[in-house]
């Protein structure tokens, strides 16, 4: 891995530079502002607060893991489970692939590259400690400012099963920082 936060920074810049031009938008604070490009900071600040120390390369995943993403729309897949799980890894695979770019241009070698997509890919997430932060986090995040508009536009009857499927992604410490 490169010795300077130089280096992280220019990541983390393309990151957000990429996800700035999301089309799609939500209000903060009064302004419409790129989605995505929030979401990334919303996933950095909570990484940040649940895992201070956290390495360059988790920041990285975490900052990274929805890059691009309105570039293949729900909508463009099959519907139903089949369609849904063929995106899902669609898009695991983009986001690895485009955040592999970005982290070459800033001179990662391939070994801290082929990590990043491990974790964004969500490889063997509950043996993983820093895969199972990752998702933690996720899921965090989804619970503080994304679960009222889910729950507005999903069917009631679905929502136990997705609440309880969020929460078994989740470790004990997960499970904490949800609580509080």
């Amino acid at each position: 891995m490169p010795n300077s936060s130089a280096n992280y920074d220019a990541v983390v810049a393309s990151i957000d530079a990429a996800n700035s031009l999301d089309p799609n938008t939500i209000d903060v604070a009064g302004r419409p502002e790129p989605a995505e490009l929030i979401y990334g900071r919303r996933m950095s600040e909570t990484l940040a607060s649940m895992a201070p120390q956290a390495s360059a390369l988790l920041r990285i995943s975490v900052r990274g893991q929805h890059i691009e993403r309105w570039r293949s729309p729900r909508g463009s897949y099959l519907q139903g489970r089949a369609g849904y799980m063929k995106w899902r890894k669609d898009l695991k695979d983009f986001h690895a692939k485009r955040l592999g770019e970005i982290m070459a241009a800033a001179t990662y070698g391939a070994d801290d590259i082929a990590r990043v997509g491990a974790l964004v890919r969500k490889e063997q997430i509950k043996s993983d400690p820093e895969g199972q932060m990752l998702e933690d986090v996720v899921c965090i995040v989804f619970l503080k400012y994304y679960l009222d508009d889910f729950m507005a536009k999903t069917e009631p009857g679905k929502l136990p099963r997705i609440l309880a499927k969020t929460w078994s992604k989740m470790s004990d410490f997960g499970h904490a920082c949800a609580l509080d």
